[in-house]
């Protein structure tokens, strides 16, 4: 008889929270990503829109997810993902890992890595290295 191992990830599909933070109403880049991590195996909990940070870590806490991906095209990029951020830490999600799409400044990029955030995805980005990234990220924890 031989021994069946699986692996944690084998065991527990990655959890990831989509969430559009702030008064951004366009949430079709939110959907096509989601859909792609859902068609990559992921368990995916899309919030909706309009949602507040708070609102964004309570859904993150309750659901226990792996991943927070957020999709923020209004330019409040730099208030909402350290916001964010303090939240999960504060209900002792630190490792969970946030990733952020939308139109973001190349400028931008280096504070928001500083501040914890695993990888920014503008538009047109390819959603494999989405996938890629995110199952990196969390293999990088275990």
């Amino acid at each position: 008889m031989s021994e069946n191992k699986t692996s944690p990830e084998q065991s527990r599909r990655i959890r990831v929270l989509v969430a559009k933070p702030g008064l951004d109403g366009h949430d079709r880049g939110a959907k096509v990503v989601a859909r792609a991590l859902r068609d990559a195996g992921m368990e995916v909990i899309y919030t909706g829109l309009r949602q507040t940070p708070e609102m964004i870590a309570e859904a993150a806490l309750q659901e226990d997810v792996d991943v927070v991906g957020l999709s923020i095209l209004s330019g409040a990029h730099m208030a909402l993902a350290p916001r964010i951020l303090d939240l999960l830490k504060a209900n002792g999600q630190s490792h969970v890992k946030v990733f952020l799409g939308g139109i973001i400044p190349d400028e931008d990029l280096p504070r928001l890595k500083e501040m914890g955030v695993t990888g920014v995805y503008g538009p047109g980005a390819n959603t494999e290295d989405i996938i890629n990234d995110i199952r990196g990220a969390l293999a990088e924890k275990a």
